[in-house]
């Protein structure tokens, strides 16, 4: 869907561009973008590889299990339907922690793992189950406190103060993991209803009925 998407941008863009006569600004923009991605992408290099080895070396020291242990009350809370003591939790919580510290890439393999254990739960493979849906929310809004890629972004575009922006995404991300909990636990207990079974109506005897149920005619 996505890729259908960007398309249709695509395919507009250069349609207008080609309406209006403006086809070699479209060009030069797409060489001008190209050229700043990969600019852009050599200078956050050295930026995630130090988080990286500072996250390695907390790994290493045990910061992220004593985090770990922090969030496994809140896991075990989020994911009611996983098995205590099951690999994907160890997973969860190591994404949960990288995403804390603002490592993304960091985050990302850890959510696969985790991804790929909660599908050995999955009675249906072909439908993502309760828990798999509260993980991709959570990751995708998860609580921030060091924004690391946006600070090396704004270090590569020579930001005065790129740490500035800590406290307004610590704020947004509380507030997107907030909502993203509570339409979590929403269609959790709306899908609970919905498989409850149908209330059987109390048995009542048909008019002029006799003695155990039968008509009287």
């Amino acid at each position: 869907m996505v890729n259908w998407i960007w398309l249709f941008m695509i395919v507009v863009s250069v349609v207008s561009a080609a309406v209006t006569g403006k086809l070699e600004a479209v060009t030069e923009a797409a060489f001008d973008g190209a050229k700043t991605g990969v600019t852009v992408s050599f200078g956050l290099i050295s930026i995630l590889v130090f988080w990286l080895g500072l996250m390695r070396i907390g790994e290493d020291a045990g910061l992220l299990r004593v985090l770990s242990r922090m969030l496994g009350p809140a896991v075990r809370f989020l994911f009611p339907d996983v098995p205590r003591n099951h690999p994907a939790l160890g997973y969860i919580m190591s994404n949960m922690a990288a995403n804390l510290l603002g490592l993304g890439n960091a985050a990302t393999p850890m959510g696969i793992k985790a991804m790929q254990e909660l599908q050995k739960l999955n009675p249906d493979q072909e439908t993502a189950t309760p828990a798999m849906c509260t993980l991709l929310a959570l990751n995708t809004s998860s609580i921030t406190l060091v924004p690391t890629t946006l600070i090396a972004i704004r270090l590569q575009y020579e930001s005065a103060n790129a740490a500035e922006i800590v406290g307004s995404t610590i704020a947004a991300t509380a507030v997107a993991t907030a909502a993203a909990i509570l339409a979590d636990r929403w269609y959790r207990s709306r899908a609970s209803r919905s498989k409850r079974p149908p209330m059987t109506p109390p048995y009542t005897a048909p008019p002029h009925a006799g003695k155990g149920g039968e008509a009287v005619g």
